[in-house]
């Protein structure tokens, strides 16, 4: 088990990526608190892993709110002992759906601003944290927009880049103290309920069905197929893992090839 007896917070932990993610962190041994807006979502993702034998309670809390964050991180270390894995998969308020041209400075900006202060909230909390217990991994995931430009993605992509480059500051400023920061950047999963949404306005806009449009984000990677969310969350598995020691700012490219590092 790679991740044996480590205490892990999933933050976004009743969504699609983030619930995926904290199902494989606990197969791997980790003791999961899992964080989100939503008890019963949360609820009914630990429940799922408990009964495939893991490990994980739940501990509501909105990531935007900083002294909320805070009062949870310290909740949870008071109960289980210093955090040695987080991973951060909330939602960003997504705005897609039309051109820069038609939307209003607010609706575009609307994403990048919650992606930075979730990310702002729970990174600083957490990499002070184990900065202070020895170290840890800080995960995160993104996507392709942050490094490619796609139309009608609204402010997704910014919040993207920013997000990323976020989490490098971060990685430099705790890396002293053993605190490694990474990311998985996925090409958006079409199991995921967040991503099928946005494909299915892809979809409708030309005119496609959304196997049609699936099949065409797939047709150019080497693989011939968009990674789905379990090879998401087994590579976010692996950048938490002593495996990946020597890795902090920087990110596992789960796009199937679809990008070149």
């Amino acid at each position: 088990m790679l991740l044996k007896d480590k205490t892990a917070i999933v933050y976004g932990g009743s969504g699609a990526v983030g619930g995926a993610v904290a199902k494989a962190f606990a197969r791997e041994g980790a003791r999961v608190f899992l964080a989100a807006r939503n008890r019963e979502r949360l609820q009914a993702v630990a429940d799922e892993i408990a009964a495939a034998g893991g490990r994980a309670e739940v501990a509501p809390v909105d990531a935007t709110d900083n002294a909320a964050v805070k009062a949870h991180l310290a909740a949870i270390v008071e109960r289980a002992g210093p955090i040695k894995v987080m991973f951060n998969g909330s939602g960003w308020a997504d705005t897609q759906g039309a051109l820069l041209t038609e939307m209003e400075f607010d609706r575009f900006f609307g994403v990048v601003e919650v992606a930075l202060r979730n990310w702002f909230n729970t990174g600083t909390a957490v990499a002070r944290h184990m900065a202070q217990n020895g170290g840890g991994a800080i995960v995160g995931i993104t996507a392709n927009a942050a490094r490619e430009a796609y139309s009608h993605v609204g402010g997704f992509g910014v919040a993207c880049a920013a997000v990323e480059h976020y989490l490098r500051q971060l990685a430099v400023e705790n890396g002293p103290d053993q605190v490694r920061v990474t990311w998985v950047r996925s090409p958006g999963s079409p199991d995921a309920p967040g991503v099928r949404n946005a494909w299915q306005l892809r979809a409708d806009e030309r005119g496609m069905s959304f196997e049609e449009v699936a099949k065409e984000f797939g047709k150019d990677t080497p693989l011939r197929r968009v990674t789905a969310l379990a090879q998401v969350a087994d590579a976010a598995v692996l950048l938490a893992s002593d495996l990946a020691a020597g890795m902090t700012m920087t990110m596992a490219n789960a796009t199937g090839g679809a990008q070149v590092d």
